[in-house]
């Protein structure tokens, strides 16, 4: 499913920064349970909110969605 490529591939974007989901989610303004179901891949999120991701990880939605 998509949603799980997806958010395996953010799991991997934010674990090369270094940052743990609790602190890149208070950095983009996101609740981190929120955050956590993204990464698992339970959530449908909109674009609005896979943009905030990719600004947070510095990359752009190409290259979030590369691979998927």
């Amino acid at each position: 499913m998509i949603t799980v490529d997806l958010g395996n591939r953010i799991r991997e974007l934010r674990q090369q920064i270094g940052l743990s989901q609790e602190k890149f989610a208070l950095k983009i303004g996101m609740d981190r349970t929120y955050f956590a179901s993204v990464e698992a891949g339970k959530r449908n999120i909109s674009i609005i909110n896979i943009k905030k991701i990719a600004d947070g990880l510095d990359v752009s939605l190409g290259v979030l969605f590369s691979d998927l």
